[in-house]
């Protein structure tokens, strides 16, 4: 059975073919430089003609907001892409491109059964006293501020993975996943359910990651919108932007780039590496307290797969703490795949 996986991003649609008996990739690529949300429509078109084959049987969809209403994938219907619009104002920036991939897809794919895979439904399985922010009620009510958390796909990926890795039933496990790219984030997967992770209302929280800010004090964006005499449109650009390795280095938010000017003695790019570094560890202790324990910590994505510094620091730090119990893992993550099997899975019970 062949699944079609397509990721549409703000300017590119990526998209990879699978034979999903076999868990074999077949085929995949990227159509780019898609200007407007009426691209879309071409960018499909061009992934149909670039295919070696017309026989496919699911189209998976990487959406990145399904709110509170989505808790696992769901199978594509109008009611289904109605209510992924109602979400386009948590998620302005991702949300309406996947939309129109999706929109875009039925069409030139008629009668091919589609299915939404959501990077917050993972995370649906937070306790409140986890996703509430200590902010009036009303307002998570009215408005629907609330932790979300993201990368979903890729943390319950891999949380699967090292279950496999450890040889225990993931239900009876205490894993941290470490999902390290240009976006990152932590999550506290207690007995394959997600109960706490570091990206909150929007991917901004948390960690340090190449552009964005992470974990902040709230009145610094009103002292600076004071100060600088900043409307909040720039503020929410200095923090996503040019905040993270790139603001505190100076030099890049590419972590290649950083261990680069390290081995130079640049003292910045030092700086940006220990704290990047150090929010890991911090928050592989306050989810190893929030879990009652811990059995693995497991590294992913771009710069927690390729950069072994990291993950070997840490584990130095850690196991005199943890003992040799505590298992520091790298597993490559594969969130298109995790995306084809949820969407064969759907189409299979239909």
């Amino acid at each position: 059975m062949k699944i079609l996986v397509i990721n549409c991003g703000s300017s590119s649609a990526k998209y990879e073919l699978f034979d999903i008996t076999k868990f074999k990739s077949l085929e995949k690529g990227i159509v780019e430089r898609i200007a407007g949300y009426s691209g879309y429509a071409k960018a499909i078109k061009t992934i149909k003609s670039r295919l070696s084959t017309r026989d496919i049987d699911g189209i998976g969809h990487r959406v990145v907001h399904g709110g509170e209403v989505f808790k696992k994938s769901a199978i594509i219907t109008n009611k289904v892409i109605k209510t992924i619009q109602k979400f386009n104002k948590l998620a302005p920036l991702h949300n309406p491109p996947s939309l129109a991939g999706i929109k875009a897809c039925l069409k030139i794919f008629p009668g091919i059964p589609q299915v939404a895979v959501f990077d917050t439904a993972f995370h649906q399985t937070m306790p409140d006293y986890s996703f509430i922010y200590g902010i009036p009620y009303g307002l998570y009510k009215k408005y629907g501020i609330r932790r979300y958390g993201f990368h979903g796909t890729s943390h319950r990926y891999v949380a699967e993975k090292a279950a496999g890795v450890l040889r225990k039933p993931l239900k009876l496990l205490k894993i941290i996943t470490v999902h390290l790219g240009n976006g990152c984030s932590m999550t506290a997967v207690s007995h394959g359910k997600s109960i706490d992770t570091t990206m909150g209302f929007t991917p901004l929280e948390g960690l340090l990651m190449g552009t964005r800010s992470g974990d902040l004090d709230p009145a610094i964006t009103t002292f600076l919108m004071e100060k600088l005499e900043w409307h909040p449109g720039r503020i929410n650009n200095l923090l996503n932007k040019k905040s993270g390795l790139l603001g505190i280095s100076g030099i890049s938010n590419d972590m290649r780039d950083i261990l680069m000017q390290m081995k130079r003695g640049n003292s910045r790019a030092r700086l940006a590496f220990n704290i990047f570094v150090y929010r890991i560890k911090k928050y592989i202790g306050a989810y190893t307290a929030a879990m009652d324990g811990l059995d693995a910590v497991v590294f992913t994505a771009g710069i927690g797969e390729n950069v072994p510094r990291i993950k070997n620091i840490l584990r130095k730090q850690l196991q005199p703490i943890f003992g040799k119990k505590v298992k520091f893992l790298t597993i490559p993550t594969n969130e298109e795949l995790l995306i084809a099997q949820d969407t064969y899975r759907l189409i299979k019970c239909k």
